[in-house]
């Protein structure tokens, strides 16, 4: 089973760590990273730029409107994501915790939906 590991920031905890602190926990990441790829959780992962380089699409009333930023202010935002093969959620989220993160903003982890499964579903 797919799970997406969402990791948010919180940049207030981000730049209260100690000098050095970040590149440790990347580094950390990285090489945890490569164990989990060669035990066959680890899919894919990704580090999404700041919020401030982001642009939000609506479309409403066949008009589409482009803003700057994301879609609404918070203190967290999506910084990342894993994408993990794990048996169950409990197993998801196990892995999950092995994520430094949680410690400078918050880790959810969502299943993936059978987009292959849904597609036969409708007909496409």
């Amino acid at each position: 089973m797919k799970f997406l590991v969402m990791i948010y920031n919180d940049d207030t905890l981000l730049d209260a760590l100690p000098p050095g602190q970040y590149d440790k926990m990347m580094n950390g990441c990285f090489k945890h990273a490569d164990e989990l790829r060669a035990e066959g959780h680890l899919l894919d992962s990704m580090q999404l730029e700041p919020p401030a380089l982001t642009k939000t699409i609506r479309v409403r009333n066949n008009q589409a409107t482009v803003i700057d930023g994301p879609f609404a202010e918070a203190r967290e935002y999506l910084g990342g994501f894993n994408l993990i093969e794990a048996a169950d959620m409990e197993e998801a989220v196990r892995i999950a915790k092995t994520f430094p993160w949680a410690a400078t903003g918050s880790i959810e982890v969502r299943p993936v939906h059978d987009i292959v499964a849904e597609r036969k579903r409708v007909g496409g």
